[in-house]
């Protein structure tokens, strides 16, 4: 288990936020939990006890996440497992999707990844150890079922990040992995697809069933592991069998 390990966490206020921040804790970890919603971020923290503490600050931003993670690392020490889950939805397809919806879209899903990553790397390499986990997406390799244009495409460009670094980051004792979850049990399901659109997919799954938050948080805490350091550049289909590869 990885007891005593500082692991940030990205997108900590939503479902799968929370469930991998509680699987996170159980395992003995200290949590930074980021997120914008700056005062759900902040209850929820203190409802999951000491381990956990609250940070904000919006990812699309080099400045913002130099000086964020900067913050965590003078208040908790050097982060081992960084868990880029923070990301938004748009249903937009590529007519639809305006220039702000698109810069929105990717700011959030790829490039905070990648400015966090970039913090965090050289503490790791350093002590040679660390795990980088990526929130993916089926929608990188379907184009996107229900997605958007420009969902999918940062989707897509977060799996070929989780690739590059994973080749530049093994010979220093760091893991970057990503899972890609299809239809987890989240607003993004039960707000923001309609009732159509979710018996659909239904049908369509081969397990019959959506998602639940604690599988995914399952991955996460699988790949955060000390014995997952023989995985790297992976991406863990979680999608009930509606795409087999």
């Amino acid at each position: 288990m990885p007891e005593g390990r500082l692991a940030l966490l990205t997108g900590a206020a939503g479902t799968m936020g929370i469930a991998a921040a509680r699987f996170l804790l159980e395992d003995g970890c200290r949590v930074a939990m980021v997120d914008t919603n700056r005062e759900r971020n902040e209850a929820l923290a203190a409802s999951l006890g000491a381990g956990a503490l609250a940070f904000s600050f919006d990812v699309r931003s080099a400045a913002a996440v130099r000086e964020g993670h900067a913050h965590i690392v003078a208040r908790l020490g050097e982060v081992d497992i960084l868990v880029n889950n923070a990301g938004i939805l748009s249903n937009h397809k590529a007519e639809a999707t305006d220039e702000n919806e698109w810069r929105r879209v990717l700011g959030v899903n790829l490039d905070g990844a990648f400015f966090l990553a970039r913090c965090v790397m050289p503490a790791m390499k350093q002590r040679r150890f660390g795990r980088i986990i990526n929130t993916c997406s089926l929608a990188a390799k379907t184009g996107g079922l229900t997605a958007g244009t420009a969902y999918s495409v940062s989707k897509g460009a977060l799996t070929s990040l989780t690739f590059s670094l994973a080749r530049e980051l093994a010979p220093h004792g760091v893991t970057v992995n990503g899972i890609s979850p299809a239809y987890v049990k989240t607003p993004m399901i039960t707000e923001q697809l309609s009732e159509k659109q979710r018996q659909k997919l239904l049908r369509d799954i081969p397990v019959g069933r959506f998602c639940e938050p604690e599988e995914f948080a399952h991955v996460v805490r699988f790949l955060a592991s000390p014995l997952a350091g023989f995985i790297t550049g992976e991406i863990v289909d979680l999608n009930g069998g509606l795409l087999m590869d």
